[in-house]
Parts: structure tokens; C-alpha cells; sequence
């Protein structure tokens, strides 16, 4: 009887395409960073009911159900301003010192569980003044919880230092002046976030004067409620280094081509550019068409609660969604830590390691997936 001829593996480059599809398993263990992820829309349901009940907070929900349903985590909204509604609730309960503390320790904590190895929290200290608390306080907290988390679990992390569009461009200098004071004490870069529809970049290029002066790293949230001009104003009037979401980019070919060239980075994030409408749907969504374009396509959460995602789910989610190839895991790997804004020195270690650890995980699921 003749026998059947073995089927051999594809390789591409150094890698092996495994006959089976890569599961939950497999993306929890690959070596994942996370640039785009805010601290106030990261925190743990039962964190939030702990921290209303210790410091007599009403957050208008009886129980933890009913907390879940007021928040709306992983809901599909009609716009990025209802989207940010949610952050009305996390912002009640991130007023103290320990409250800054244990969210970003437990950020850490809980990223470092599905082996991300490098995060950049994002967020603004002038929302989290309501009781009073010096912004400097404010940031001390967090980068204290991150450190005590590096510690403790192993992760490297940074703070983004976020100016606000929609209060005024004073703030965001405000925020700037505090991103430059810790420069080199955790803070690793600068945004501006919040409402982007009629709220232009351009207005607040006083802050991005003394951020880029004192050259500190900036990205900015651009192309996700408005189309390819905000992306413009963001690189060339206030000299992003990365765009955060950047879904609309593929808008204005010449300015695409100018991002691609230039190896600026996407922070793009996939569920939640579908739940603010910045993509109708995961079908219509242009990771793809950037990934296989060449651009520098990072994979991010943006909201781990609010968005109800984690940075497996992320990759997952890509992965079945768009056909992705070994190749292009790799590749998603190699982009987070290409544009992480980290020491040049430290950053070649990390790409060298998590580019072996990729290559194995993907080499080994591909021998498992023979037998």
C-alpha cells in the first residue's frame, strides 16, 4: 500500500506555519507590550466598588451588576464623546493618593499575568484633583504603583503625561511644564487626549514648544473622531512621534505614505476604535491594509475595563479577524518594542529577547500542531 506523502511546513523566514490555528494560549504567552492603555479606564470592577465603599463614594449602582451595566464595558457607543462618558465613574474613585497607587500597581499586576512585558500609562493628574491633591502628588502615586509592580512581577512601564483638547491649552501647559519636571523619574512622553471633533491639536501648541525643547517623547490621539487633517496638525504642528489610533489615516494617500516613510507608529487599538464608531465595524477596519502597507502598526487596548479587552484578547482578535501569518505576529511583536519610548540600549536587548521568544512559541505550537 502506498504510503501518504508527508506534508512539510511552510517556512517563512525562520518561521514554521503551524497546520492548526494559534489559540488563547498561545497569545497569552507571547512577549507583548501595551503603549496606548489609560490608567483611568483600566480598573478593576471590584477595585472601584472597594474604593466607593471606603471612601463613601455614590456611584449610583447597588451592586456590582449594576455597576457593570452604568459603565457599560465593551458596549458599542455612536460616538468617541459617549464612549468617554464611563470615565465619569472611574474619576470619582481615583482622587487619593492610594487610590492612584493600587490602580496603577494592579494595571501592572495584571498585565504582567499575560506576559506583557512593557507598558506606557496614559493619563491626566489635573483630572484626578477634585480632593485637592498637588498634580505632582498625583503623578508620584502612579509611577510608585508601577515601580512597586516592577518589583514585585518583573514589568517595565512608563508614564504618558496626557493634556486634555476639550478643557483649555493653559491645562495642557500645565501638564507639560509637570511632564518636564519628571522627565527621567517615570514619565516617558507627552499626549493630547479627550474630545478631538473641533478641538484641533494646533490650539495647544504652546505645550508641545516646551514638551519637543525639552525633547520629550510625544504622541497624540489623532484620526479617530476626525479625519486625516487632525493626524496633520498632530505630526506637523505639534511634532508627534507616534499617532494614537490613526484609524482614518488611510483618507489622504500622500499623508499615509508620508507616515510610512517617516516609520511613524500607529497606536492602534481594535475594539475600541469599533465601539466609538472610528471603524463601523472589525470588517471595515484598515489594520490590514496598514500592516500589509508596511506601516509601523502597533496592537494596543487603549481602556482594558471601559473597552472590556486585554492585550491577549487584542492579538486574538486581529489574528481571526484577519487572516493573520506568523510573519505578521512577529512583525506586531517587533513594532510594539521598535516604538516604545525606551532607551535605545534597553530597547535592542528587549527586541533581540522577545524576537527569540516569538520565533520559539511560534516554532514549537507548530511541532505540537504535527503530531
Amino acid at each position: 500500500m502506498k504510503q501518504k506523502k508527508k506534508e512539510k511546513y511552510y517556512t517563512e523566514g525562520d518561521l514554521l506555519t503551524p497546520k492548526k490555528p494559534f489559540d488563547r494560549a498561545f497569545f497569552e504567552r507571547l512577549p507583548k507590550t501595551d503603549l496606548h492603555v489609560h490608567l483611568d479606564g483600566s480598573l478593576r470592577i471590584d477595585t472601584i466598588m472597594e474604593l466607593a465603599e471606603e471612601n463613601k463614594i455614590d456611584l449610583g449602582a447597588k451592586d456590582r451588576k449594576a455597576l457593570i451595566k452604568k459603565i457599560g464595558p465593551g458596549k458599542k457607543h455612536n460616538s468617541l464623546n459617549e464612549y468617554l462618558e464611563g470615565f465619569d465613574l472611574t474619576l470619582k474613585v481615583l482622587q487619593t493618593e492610594e487610590a492612584l497607587y493600587r490602580a496603577a500597581y494592579e494595571l501592572a499586576e495584571d498585565n504582567a499575568k499575560e506576559n506583557v512585558h512593557y507598558i506606557e500609562v496614559r493619563y491626566a493628574p489635573i483630572l484626578h484633583t477634585q480632593k485637592g491633591l498637588p498634580v505632582t502628588v498625583i503623578l508620584e502615586s502612579v509611577i510608585e504603583g508601577l515601580k512597586d509592580a516592577e518589583a514585585d512581577f518583573g514589568i517595565k512601564s512608563g508614564v504618558i503625561v496626557c493634556g486634555i483638547r476639550n478643557i483649555s491649552p493653559d491645562v495642557s501647559m500645565h501638564m507639560a511644564e509637570l511632564a518636564v519636571a519628571f522627565k527621567n523619574r517615570g514619565v516617558v512622553g507627552f499626549d493630547l487626549a479627550g474630545a478631538e471633533y473641533n478641538y484641533p491639536a494646533r490650539d495647544h501648541l504652546e505645550a508641545f514648544n516646551l514638551i519637543l525643547s525639552n525633547n520629550i517623547n510625544v504622541t497624540i490621539h489623532a484620526g479617530e473622531a476626525y479625519g486625516p487633517n487632525s493626524i496633520h496638525q498632530a505630526l506637523h504642528y505639534c511634532g508627534a512621534h507616534r499617532i494614537g489610533h490613526g484609524t482614518r489615516l488611510k483618507e489622504d494617500g500622500d499623508l499615509l505614505n508620508y507616515v510610512n516613510d517617516h516609520r511613524i507608529p500607529l497606536e492602534i487599538c481594535l475594539s475600541s476604535n469599533v465601539q466609538t464608531q472610528a471603524a463601523k465595524t472589525m470588517e471595515t477596519h484598515p489594520f490590514k491594509f496598514y500592516l500589509d502597507l508596511g506601516l509601523r502598526v502597533t496592537l494596543n487596548t487603549d481602556n482594558r475595563l471601559i473597552t472590556k479587552t486585554t492585550m491577549t484578547d487584542e492579538y486574538l482578535l486581529a489574528y481571526q479577524h484577519f487572516n493573520l501569518s506568523p510573519q505578521n505576529v512577529l512583525d506586531l511583536v517587533i513594532n510594539g518594542i521598535k516604538s516604545a519610548f525606551i532607551p535605545f540600549e534597553f530597547k535592542k536587548w528587549f527586541l533581540r529577547d522577545a524576537k527569540e521568544k516569538t520565533i520559539d512559541l511560534i516554532n514549537d505550537f507548530a511541532k505540537k500542531t504535527e503530531k
